[in-house]
């Protein structure tokens, strides 16, 4: 079997036209990237740290990134933070109960000539399933998401 000079060629250039078949497709179909366009809105995904009571959340669409901080947590209300790499021209919260539900955006107020960190008192969160969405806006391009509140609440094994 192996002292047929076909067979043993076959086995040393499968791979090799396997891989440059696959780098080619990837080149041919995947979506390429591009900068976000002024005017435009983006979408921002809800990272993983947004399901659990951790006290942070992640947002981010591409190298745009927000983080969320659940400074404090009363029973009347929450203080949340957003640090964010870029400057941001504005930046709104809201927090409602249901999703269909439409909320009353709340202007988040900077905490430093950066533009970078920002900060806001909410009312509390009723439930876990209370849905908070934010919108900022940089260098004139919109950027939008939504996630849970049960982050806002963060908890240890230590606190059972």
């Amino acid at each position: 079997m192996f002292k047929n000079k076909h067979f043993i060629l076959a086995l040393l250039i499968a791979p090799i036209l396997s891989i440059i078949a696959y780098i080619g497709t990837d080149l041919a179909v995947s979506e390429k990237p591009s900068s976000a366009e002024p005017g435009e809105s983006y979408k921002l995904a809800s990272q993983s740290n947004c399901r659990y009571t951790s006290g942070l959340c992640n947002m981010e669409n591409g190298d745009f990134k927000l983080k969320f901080r659940s400074e404090d947590l009363t029973a009347e209300h929450l203080v949340l933070s957003l640090d964010s790499q870029f400057p941001l021209q504005h930046a709104k919260l809201s927090l409602v109960s249901d999703k269909q539900q439409a909320g009353q955006p709340i202007d988040m107020q900077p905490n430093d000539d950066s533009m970078q960190h920002w900060q806001l008192s909410l009312p509390a969160p009723k439930t876990d399933s209370d849905w908070l969405r934010v919108v900022v806006q940089s260098n004139d391009t919109l950027y939008y998401g939504e996630t849970q509140t049960k982050f806002v609440t963060y908890k240890t094994l230590l606190d059972e």
